[in-house]
């Protein structure tokens, strides 16, 4: 059995539990030297985290700075993990050691920080998804009052959004001219005709795999691949579940303008609905062809890259 160290993170804590040794430390820049000299004395040789809505990533970028080798977990298969280990309880100290216990019987491997830009991509692509909603949502109130102070209220605040949007967009187009490997990517992904700058930030910050992964691989990671569903002489109706949200969402509209430009697409989802396939079911299969094609295109773009160097 290999030495791990399984870490719960929460906004105040970092439970963590080693070899039948139980750990809480603060979460804070001090609390994550200590961590560190705790995995150091105990000779741990991966920390593991459950992915927290992002709360796990400074002590996670801190022990790798370090040098720390550390991975990243998946919550619901840790807690599946829990369940079927007759470990019903949840606890800190219990997520800790069951988050170990996942690493080990999983054999998981170091996850490698992202670069510097890679994360900051990420934000700022986020951060744009968040203002757009925010701005959706201002211009739908705009119809549910005609007093004068409120009208101008909004409208503000939609001009303040609008700001945002414009700011964030460029921010982000002048961070994929200057890598060299997005900008390459963002002239593959444009090559499509539909797909323009909010398709290319979502895809190079939250799927920066594309290119990398089997068609299959890719389809799963973003959440478009049916699931099996069998038992027996049972065919099970397969589902799609899990997945990145972001990906999917984005990849659902443009797929679906996308094919009004090529007659492939088109022809595919007018076979499926000729065929009787439910309406969501036709939007899944487009998005899943869209991202194949999109692998494809990612994955000879970065072979003439790396032949080019």
């Amino acid at each position: 059995m290999r030495n791990l160290c399984g870490v719960d993170v929460s906004k105040a804590w970092l439970d963590s539990w080693s070899a039948g040794r139980y750990q809480r430390f603060a979460n804070t820049a001090e609390g994550v030297a200590q961590l560190l000299a705790f995995c150091r004395e105990h000779s741990v040789e991966l920390v593991v985290m459950e992915a927290s809505g992002g709360v796990e990533q400074a002590a996670f970028l801190a022990l790798w700075k370090q040098g720390q080798p550390c991975a990243i977990a998946n919550p619901r298969a840790v807690r599946s993990f829990a369940d079927a280990m007759g470990n019903l309880e949840k606890t800190d100290r219990i997520d800790a050691e069951m988050i170990a216990g996942y690493a080990d019987a999983r054999q998981l491997v170091a996850t490698p920080p992202p670069s510097e830009d890679q994360r900051r991509l990420t934000a700022l692509t986020a951060r744009l998804r968040q203002v757009t909603a925010d701005l959706s949502v201002q211009k739908q109130r705009l119809h549910s009052t005609s007093e004068p102070t409120a009208l101008a209220s909004l409208k503000e605040a939609i001009a303040f959004f609008n700001r945002q949007t414009k700011a964030l967009a460029a921010e982000i187009a002048a961070l994929i001219t200057a890598d060299p490997l997005w900008a390459e990517l963002d002239k593959t992904i444009r090559s499509i005709k539909g797909l323009a700058d909010r398709t290319v930030a979502v895809l190079l910050a939250d799927l920066p795999e594309l290119g990398t992964l089997s068609n299959k691989a890719i389809a799963k990671l973003a959440g478009l691949a049916p699931l099996a569903n069998d038992s027996g002489q049972r065919n099970g109706r397969r589902r799609v579940r899990g997945g990145r949200p972001s990906v999917r969402s984005i990849l659902y509209l443009v797929a679906d303008v996308a094919r009004k430009y090529d007659d492939d697409l088109a022809s595919f989802r007018d076979r499926l609905l000729a065929q009787g396939k439910a309406k969501m079911v036709v939007r899944i299969a487009l998005a899943r062809k869209l991202l194949v094609r999109l692998n494809a295109k990612a994955r000879d773009a970065r072979e003439q890259m790396a032949h080019a160097l």
